[in-house]
């Protein structure tokens, strides 16, 4: 996947993170790529490297939201 697809993915991974997140965060478009491309990179390498799916199989857009909910949780732990 090219470098734009994947922001695109990121972003839309950010959003639907935040959407799941309860409460204010106060994170931008910017900042939300990142935190969904943070999520996918941390789905995708973490359950291919366990064996719970393969490269490009739906599980990975599933996980890549889980990464990204879970990297929200921690940011907003540590800004309080």
């Amino acid at each position: 996947m090219s470098i734009i697809g994947t922001i695109i993915i990121g972003l839309i991974v950010g959003l639907i993170a935040r959407l799941l997140h309860p409460g204010k965060d106060g994170l931008g478009l910017i900042m939300t790529s990142l935190l969904g491309i943070a999520g996918a990179m941390l789905a995708t390498f973490g359950g291919q490297a366990i064996g719970i799916y393969r490269a490009g199989q739906p599980a990975g857009f599933v996980g890549a939201v889980v990464g990204a909910f879970i990297i929200l949780f921690v940011v907003s732990r540590l800004k309080k």
